[in-house]
């Protein structure tokens, strides 16, 4: 009898040792607390959007609160690079880059500043060269389309739209750190995508998903972002990538950023170009530009 009470002993004291074991490598090893992580397949749909408000409420909170939210005007400078079909680098050049939320954006490239795409609104201009001349229809629909895929715009405008569905997405290492993945899908179908790091809770994916409306073929354009630095009490990534279908499209690296820029008012115009073609233009563009508009 004696000897069977011993044989459950140590039946019992190997299986309490191997849970200790078992619970000690799992710390010690992200991807097993990932795989006993929550499942977001067995989650009720409520729980699961519950989740995910929780988690984009921590990651706002930690990119700068009200100070993030409230941001109208950012300023930024760094240098840009654009890729080709290829993946070949197409341009790298110095640029600065200008918002006044929700939907003004003015980009000067170069170190002058000679050539601009500026979009307001429904309406845009672009200066170069030749002077100041209106956006061609499809720049001015390509700018309106990214606006509406901006994780800046979605964040701070369209948390609440009507129709959003939110959905907890599970967890993932991204650059060996664990990850929580919140899902969310607009009226138009538009799924978005945004992983947050765990330890800090900050952005580090945006992805968005799209289908053509006729031909519903799937397009997944992702955004990276990494060297976050608090800026006017903002967080902000100064390093900033996007690839569409696996294909670089851009490469930002921004040297510095303000919230705070106290751009003139008529800053996003067609006129505020015309004024900065007579500042940067040479006089050979000038005569030009002076040229085509009497023709």
């Amino acid at each position: 009898m004696r000897i069977k009470f011993a044989n459950i002993a140590a039946v019992l004291l190997l299986a309490l040792a191997a849970t200790f074991f078992m619970s000690g490598f799992a710390s010690a090893n992200p991807k097993i607390r990932l795989a006993a992580a929550q499942n977001p397949d067995t989650m009720m749909p409520e729980a699961s959007a519950t989740k995910a408000k929780q988690i984009l409420a921590q990651m706002l909170d930690a990119m700068g609160g009200q100070a993030y939210m409230h941001v109208r005007e950012m300023q930024c400078s760094g240098r840009l690079s654009h890729f080709g079909h290829n993946n070949d680098l197409t341009s790298y050049l110095e640029f600065k880059d200008y918002w006044r939320y929700p939907d003004k954006n003015r980009t000067d490239y170069g170190k002058k500043g000679n050539i601009i795409d500026l979009f307001n609104g429904k309406e845009g201009w672009t200066m170069d060269h030749d002077g100041v001349s209106e956006e061609p229809a499809d720049r001015v629909d390509e700018f309106t389309d990214q606006l509406a895929k901006d994780p800046e715009h979605l964040l701070r405008y369209r948390l609440k739209e009507e129709g959003m569905v939110y959905r907890y997405g599970g967890t993932d290492l991204i650059d060996l750190k664990p990850v929580d993945w919140v899902e969310l899908v607009d009226r138009a179908e538009r799924t978005y995508r945004i992983a947050v790091q765990r330890d800090n809770h900050l952005m580090v994916r945006f992805a968005v998903i799209t289908r053509d409306s006729v031909s519903r073929e799937r397009t997944e354009e992702v955004t990276s972002y990494a060297n976050y630095h608090a800026l006017d009490g903002v967080q902000t990534a100064l390093q900033v990538a996007r690839t569409r279908e696996g294909r670089r499209i851009f490469q930002a690296f921004y040297d510095t950023c303000t919230y705070t820029p106290n751009l003139a008012t008529d800053f996003f115009t067609k006129a505020a170009l015309e004024q900065r073609f007579q500042e940067v233009g040479s006089k050979a563009d000038k005569k030009k530009a002076a040229k085509a508009k009497q023709e």
